[in-house]
């Protein structure tokens, strides 16, 4: 297989083991080369820390991409992670047209909202651009709550499989061509990935850990892309994040006062042998 060569676009939390810090030795490690471009620098998360910095970076967007396409680069998959406002949406959609390759793989994770709510900063209108942003990819890896919000559908903590077949139809309504939807429950201490992959309904379950951390869906994201850079399969790509999330959060409850990430340094040799 041929030596790949991605781009993900997210910002920067220089300490909270999310987004660029989480993708890049991830994607990396999977033997996959990685190229970035930042989308904001933060000196930490906004999850629990107080008094952050924050630096956008959109305006450096459009000048990154236009020196890029100077000098022929092209990319072989593009992943998408936090995008901080509409513009970078469209600046993402610029992206996608001009530095993907012939066969580029494009990956959304729309990453904009949790356990009902939107985060900070976010309101319908983002959410349907984000929905747009959704429909120009080969995959994308919503939870839930944002497919809710991007289909319009009614967020529920106790459904059926009735309700997440309607989401996933609803997803496929707005343009989304494959679907990896993650956090699905389906019964008492078990939850996991739905795959809906060229109209194909396919679902992993794995035990459901009674405590949960911080990034885990950044890790998430970022093992399904550099699994399926590997040649696996959607579901097997999909499996292995996952079984690589619960490894994390296990690794994580290990190290007292470890709140604000996910310890997946020490465990990231598992995720490599399952792809090996």
């Amino acid at each position: 297989m041929s030596y790949k060569k991605i781009l993900t676009v997210q910002d920067i939390s220089c300490v909270g083991q999310c987004s660029l810090t989480v993708a890049l030795p991830i994607i990396s490690a999977c033997g996959v080369e990685t190229a970035v471009l930042p989308s904001a620098v933060l000196s930490t998360h906004t999850a629990g820390f107080k008094g952050y910095t924050f630096r956008d970076l959109s305006d450096d967007m459009p000048d990154i991409c236009a020196h890029w396409l100077k000098e022929g680069i092209t990319f072989d998959a593009i992943y998408t992670g936090y995008l901080g406002s509409q513009k970078q949406i469209e600046y993402v959609k610029n992206i996608f047209g001009s530095v993907a390759n012939g066969n580029c793989v494009k990956v959304v994770d729309p990453a904009m909202a949790d356990n009902g709510s939107l985060y900070p900063g976010f309101d319908a209108e983002f959410a349907k651009a984000m929905a747009s942003l959704c429909a120009e990819a080969d995959y994308v890896i919503p939870n839930i709550t944002e497919a809710a919000f991007m289909t319009g559908v009614e967020y529920k903590t106790e459904y059926d499989r009735a309700y997440i077949d309607l989401l996933l139809s609803k997803l496929c309504e707005i343009g989304c061509k494959n679907v990896i939807l993650t956090g699905i429950s389906y019964r008492e201490g078990y939850t996991g990935v739905v795959c809906l992959v060229d109209g194909e309904y396919s679902y992993y379950e794995h035990e459901k850990m009674p405590k949960g951390s911080h990034g885990t869906g950044d890790i998430y994201a970022s093992a399904f892309v550099g699994a399926l850079m590997n040649g696996k399969s959607v579901y097997d790509s999909a499996r292995i994040a996952a079984d690589f999330c619960v490894e994390c959060i296990k690794e994580t409850q290990k190290h007292e006062n470890h709140w604000y990430g996910s310890a997946f340094e020490p465990v990231l040799y598992k995720l490599i042998e399952a792809i090996k």
